[in-house]
């Protein structure tokens, strides 16, 4: 299936020495809606345009620092993290929204995009016009817990594989913190196993939806090392927020109407997560998909998501 080629390109640069490759589709005139995608690490790629009506919505999309065309990128060991955390990244968005000349928006997350959507929109409810939140995640110390540990009693062969490629001694209750600093070692092979560890538990938890084939892009180990080194880095701070911030100050989003929409089979992040977030951003239809897990490009999800675009379009 080809894609969309972009309207409109650049690279936005940051007084640290980041420049985020953006990218826009859709109609130039149409409402402008931001793309944020997940992993941390992944990128972004023109089929989240299948998320909008292109006709009415101006689909403007980032690569997060250290992911997809924008560099520094995170799989070169020589790339400083430090300057990588959700605080920098939510004012990375805010100048883009300058940049473009963008009074407000719509804002669509997936997966990792929804814990830095909920952030962004939290921190400038101003800026966020609607906001919809595909496979939602909060990425608590608690979540991050449940999917390096506890999910181990539904996947435990894997997971000891899992466990293994942490290194020897690594502490199973902090896999993100031991695989991070596997990812940071001075043999490119440890890292290399590492990142292809990471890889394949990803892999895993992911496959509870009927049909599920493996991810394709982990067959590159480079994006396999992107990935690997910018989601360890974030899951292992606990994406850099107070515990509980997203839930406590969901109540910065009254007004702002929005979308979830969540796999029932999704166990990388259940959906209990979504469910205790509509209890108080009440603006926000919740929609569980019966038949899909966890992916915002499985095509359950991603008619949903479409729906769910089409109601909240101007």
């Amino acid at each position: 299936m080809a894609h969309p080629t972009p309207h409109a390109q650049g690279m936005l640069d940051t007084d640290d020495g980041h420049h985020l490759y953006w990218h826009e589709y859709g109609n130039p005139r149409g409402h402008p809606a931001l793309v944020l995608h997940g992993g941390p690490g992944s990128g972004c790629h023109p089929g989240y345009t299948r998320f909008f009506d292109t006709d009415r919505y101006r689909v403007i999309m980032l690569d997060q620092r250290g992911s997809g065309r924008s560099t520094p990128n995170a799989r070169l060991t020589t790339t400083d993290l430090t300057t990588n955390t959700t605080h920098h990244l939510i004012d990375d968005i805010e100048a883009l929204r300058t940049l473009r000349g963008i009074p407000a928006w719509h804002v669509l997350g997936a997966s990792w995009g929804c814990t830095l959507g909920l952030a962004y929109a939290q921190a400038h409810p101003d800026r966020v016009s609607a906001l919809a939140l595909v496979a939602v995640t909060n990425t608590t110390a608690a979540e991050v817990h449940w999917i390096t540990h506890a999910m181990g009693r539904v996947f435990p062969e894997e997971w000891e594989l899992f466990h293994q490629g942490a290194g020897p001694g690594a502490d199973p209750h902090d896999l993100s913190t031991a695989y991070a600093r596997r990812l940071a070692h001075p043999d490119p092979q440890v890292r290399f196993d590492a990142a292809r560890a990471w890889c394949r538990w990803e892999d895993v938890h992911v496959s509870t939806a009927p049909g599920y084939t493996p991810n394709a892009r982990f067959e590159d180990p480079d994006f396999r090392m992107t990935f690997a080194r910018l989601v360890t880095h974030y899951w292992s701070h606990a994406a850099f927020l107070d515990q509980g911030q997203l839930q406590r100050d969901a109540h910065r989003l009254t007004g702002t109407p929005g979308a979830m929409v969540h796999g029932r089979l999704d166990i990388s992040g259940p959906v209990d997560i979504a469910h205790r977030l509509s209890r108080t951003w009440t603006d926000a239809d919740l929609v569980v998909v019966e038949e899909a897990g966890h992916g915002a490009g499985t095509v359950t999800l991603a008619g949903a998501a479409r729906k769910a675009t089409d109601r909240l379009a101007p």
